[in-house]
Parts: C-alpha cells; sequence; structure tokens
C-alpha cells in the first residue's frame, strides 16, 4: 500500500490532510438554522457558487472521464457545451426567478404550489433515486482512483474498500456545516484538481520528444480511426457512439442540462445560496463558462497520454529513452501513468488533486439529497403531528440524514463497478447516462407545468415512473428479456432522455387541470 510513493509524496498528503482538518473546523463553525445548513443564509458570493457548481458538475467524472474520453476519442465533447448553454439561458429565464419568488428550499416545492404537497413529496424522492444512481456511478469513479492509488488495482475488494474510506471521509468532513462548508471545500478542492491537472499536462508535454506540429500531425491522422482533433459531429447517429454528434448536443444535451441545472437539487442548490434571483443566474451561467476550458485540460491529457503510449514511433525518436508501454485496462490510463511514470512530488500532488476531486464528487450529493430529504419529506410529516419544532431540530436530522445518503451511495457506487464492467462504457458517458433515469420523468413534469394548464397530482405520478421505466427498457441488456435479437437496438442516452421526456410530457399533460393555482398566478415578477 502506497509503495509507490517518496517520502516527498506522503510528506504532501499530511499536509493536504492537515488542509482538510483546519479548514473543516473553520467552515463547520456555524450553522444554526435550516436556512443556514441548506442555503448558507442566501449570502454566498457569485464567483464561489460558480466554482461550487463547476465542481459539483465535473469532479470525479472529469478526472478519469477526461482523459478516458481524449485518449479513446476525440474533442466532441466539448461540443455539448453549446447544449449547456442553451438550458443555462432557459433555466434562468425560467426557473431560478421562481425558485426566489417562492422561497423554495429545494426545487421541488414548486410543485406543491401548483399540484399539492404529494406531487412535491413525489418529485422528491424520484430526484433521491435517480441522484443515488448519479452521485454513486461518480463516487464508483473516485472510488476507482483512490483504489489505484491504495492498492494498486481495481479489483472488486479494492474499489470496495476504497469506497467506503471516501464516504467515511466525507461524511465527516461536510456533515456539520451545510451547504456553507460544501461550496467553500469544493472551491478549494477545484483549484486544487485544476492545478494537478495543469501540471500533468507539462509532465507528459516535456516527456513527449516531438515538437508541436508532430503532435498535432499524429492527433488528426491517427493510424486507428478518425481525426482525434474532431470539434463537431455533424453524422445522424443515434447509436453510443453518436452521443456527441451536433443533432444529440441540440436535443438530449439541452435537455440533460436543463434537469441538472434547474431541476437537480444536486447542482440547483447552490444557485440558491446566492443573495438573488439574478447573481443565481449569474453563477451558473459563469459556470459553464467555466466547464469549458476545464474539461478540455481533461481531455488534453488524454490526447497526450494517446501519444505517449499509442504512438512508439513518436516516442522513440529521443535516443536511449525507453518507449512507454501501457499495461492495464483503458478505464484506468490516467492512473496507470500517474502512478508508473510521474516523478515524485508531482505524483503526490496529482494524488491529492485525485483525492480532492473524490471528496468533491461525495460532498455535492450528501447535502442537497439531505435537503430534499428533510424539507420535501420529514419536515412536513414532523410539523403534523408537531405543531411547533424547534429549527435545531431538523438540523439535526439533517445531519442524521446525511449518513443515511452516505451509505445509499456508497451501496450504489459498489453495484455500479459491476454494472459498468460489464457494459463497459466509457467513464464519461457512463456518467451521464446514469442521469436519464430519473431526469426523464422531472423534465416531462416541469415542462408540462411551465408552459400548459393540464396535469394532475396523478399524472405526475403516472408521469416520473413512466420517465424511469422508458430508459430502463431501452437498455440493451434489458431488451434480451422481451425483445427477440433481431428486433434488439442499441440507442445513446441523449437519445434515451429525448423518448423518455416525450413520453413522461404526455402521460403528465392527460391529468386534468388542477383547481390549484396557476403557473401564472404563483409566479412573481422578478
Amino acid at each position: 500500500m502506497l509503495t509507490q510513493y517518496t517520502s516527498i509524496d506522503l510528506l504532501l498528503f499530511a499536509l493536504y490532510g492537515l488542509l482538510l482538518a483546519v479548514s473543516g473546523w473553520y467552515f463547520n463553525r456555524k450553522a444554526a438554522t435550516t436556512s443556514d445548513y441548506f442555503l448558507g443564509g442566501n449570502a454566498m458570493p457569485i464567483w464561489m457558487v460558480a466554482i461550487s457548481v463547476l465542481a459539483t458538475s465535473q469532479s470525479a467524472a472529469t478526472f478519469l472521464g477526461g482523459p478516458d474520453q481524449g485518449y479513446r476519442g476525440n474533442l466532441t465533447y466539448l461540443a455539448s457545451n453549446l447544449g449547456a448553454f442553451i438550458a443555462a439561458f432557459f433555466v434562468a429565464r425560467f426557473l431560478i426567478p421562481r425558485f426566489y419568488a417562492l422561497n423554495v428550499y429545494t426545487v421541488y416545492e414548486l410543485l406543491e404550489n401548483r399540484f399539492g404537497e404529494s406531487a412535491k413529496q413525489q418529485a422528491g424522492l424520484m430526484y433521491l433515486f435517480g441522484r443515488v444512481f448519479a452521485s454513486g456511478a461518480r463516487l464508483y469513479m473516485a472510488a476507482l482512483a483512490v483504489a489505484m492509488i491504495l492498492f494498486g488495482n481495481i479489483d472488486a475488494s479494492s474499489v470496495i474498500s476504497a469506497t467506503l474510506l471516501i464516504s467515511i471521509i466525507g461524511l465527516v468532513y461536510s456533515v456539520y456545516g451545510g451547504i456553507r462548508t460544501v461550496i467553500y471545500s469544493d472551491v478549494m478542492q477545484a483549484i486544487t484538481y485544476v492545478s494537478a491537472a495543469v501540471a500533468v499536462i507539462i509532465a507528459l508535454w516535456l516527456a513527449i520528444p516531438a515538437d508541436f506540429n508532430t503532435v498535432i500531425q499524429a492527433l488528426q491522422s491517427p493510424a486507428d480511426g478518425p481525426s482525434k482533433l474532431l470539434l463537431f459531429d455533424t453524422r445522424t447517429d443515434f447509436s453510443p457512439g453518436g452521443v456527441f454528434t451536433l443533432l444529440s448536443v441540440f436535443t438530449g444535451f439541452v435537455l440533460l442540462n436543463i434537469a441538472a441545472f434547474g431541476l437537480d437539487q444536486d447542482m440547483t442548490q447552490r444557485v440558491l445560496t446566492c443573495k438573488n434571483a439574478q447573481e443565481g443566474a449569474k453563477a451558473m451561467l459563469l459556470s459553464v463558462v467555466m466547464v469549458i476550458p476545464v474539461m478540455l485540460l481533461f481531455i488534453i491529457i488524454g490526447l497526450l497520454l494517446y501519444i505517449y503510449y499509442q504512438r512508439p514511433d513518436i516516442m522513440s525518436m529521443s535516443s536511449g529513452a525507453p518507449v512507454p508501454e501501457f499495461a492495464g485496462e483503458p478505464v484506468t490510463i490516467f492512473m496507470y501513468y500517474v502512478l508508473t511514470d510521474l516523478p515524485a512530488g508531482l505524483k503526490g500532488l496529482v494524488t491529492i488533486g485525485i483525492l480532492a476531486a473524490a471528496l468533491s464528487t461525495l460532498n455535492s450529493g450528501l447535502n442537497s439529497m439531505s435537503s430534499v430529504l428533510i424539507q420535501d419529506l420529514y419536515r412536513p410529516w414532523k410539523l403534523k403531528r408537531h405543531a411547533s419544532c424547534a429549527e435545531e431540530h431538523f438540523v439535526s436530522a439533517g445531519r442524521i440524514a446525511m449518513a443515511f445518503v452516505a451509505l445509499a451511495l456508497a451501496l450504489m457506487a459498489c453495484l455500479c463497478y459491476y454494472w459498468q464492467q460489464y457494459s463497459d462504457t466509457p467513464l464519461l458517458q457512463f456518467a451521464l447516462g446514469v442521469m436519464v433515469f430519473s431526469y426523464s420523468g422531472l423534465l416531462g413534469v416541469y415542462f408540462v407545468t411551465l408552459f400548459t394548464q393540464r396535469g394532475s397530482p396523478a399524472s405526475v405520478l403516472a408521469a416520473l415512473i413512466v420517465g424511469f421505466i422508458i430508459p430502463l427498457l431501452l437498455q440493451p441488456y434489458i431488451m434480451e428479456w422481451y425483445l427477440p435479437e433481431s428486433l434488439q437496438f442499441s440507442l445513446g442516452f441523449t437519445w434515451q432522455l429525448v423518448i423518455g421526456t416525450l413520453i413522461a410530457g404526455v402521460v403528465c399533460a392527460i391529468g386534468q387541470q388542477t383547481s390549484g393555482k396557476t403557473w401564472q398566478e404563483a409566479s412573481v415578477q422578478c
């Protein structure tokens, strides 16, 4: 264990551990009310919230998935940010003003205003169910990295041990201070892992014995496929291999990002910590802008790793230097390089960056899921039985809820180990694809709520269930159970989301107009 590291690396680990302990104590000092614990007192600065949203949307999925995408693929994932911009403007225009006007703790309280308390609770439960999938998948990726660090392999026992370790550390770090602690730690960890990525790029570039033009030519004309510098894919391809085409970007990725920024408490909660709707919208848009250069850094790492390991003709240009060889699985390409070829000191710095991304992955889900459990489910139940209840009780309940959430995410991460290994899906697509199961129903319900006077509590519940079932039935390993082999097909996750959202929206719209407030009556001009 840790035999790959020198005393310099271990010293860096100790300093980072001390930084975590001191910052955790400092940030955890006050969270007396649920507003403090779940919304940071609506006093967080725009730039800090933007970095936290960035860290929440990227983290371990970026640290391992970005290099994996660059090594196996090309630059087309960057084009998906076009869909993110469209989605961000949609959320800023139609959702964020409503969140602040109604002074909500969770995004699902909007449904309560239109359809009643049961709709809020149903949407909250669907979010929790889907977020266990999504955050569990990201925790699994973080555990892959930590397993490589601690044990030098990604065997099941190593990944499970790493998952439990990350879960315990992340829970202890964030359980007392609430969302304020999570945002501060996200900023610190984002700076750490972005700095580590820059350091890796510099190390890789110095290790490749070729000039810029030679490297670019090698990436433009690889021997085993199309250009690795392809940015815009104009093909019409509905298979998993076509999820980053422009057609997919302007359909499925727009929906995916609307759900992520506006309907997923995990990211939207950070936006709600700003002073007002205008600042929240600015923070969200700024985070979208920052995603592009950060994601590019990690994809560049993958492109350079391709040169490093797959182009011996270039690597042998340096006389006397051994040609690097990769002896692992593609999913571990980045960690393999870190542990075998990075020099002492730099190896420790990059490992700290990976650990920072791992903790950011977990922290981002703990507080948001806890807020839904307490504010949307437990608080209404408790207040029906006790007319008055001290705020300190709900803060304590939030901390207990965090422990249950940490356990659920750890169990899901262990399941994802077998799921991803079985499907052999690239990490980035796996992390994005698992979100479809909860997003389809939520999108269908919210579109009907925003733009029609249709829907009822019963149709909301039906739409949420259908939105989960449709993507599930579109999984190849599920089709084997109900379709003959000649009729089976493989559909990219973006198209699963489009189909699931459309059907869920139709199901929700079947319900009759409710007698409660219309969306327009519930809205306030902001």
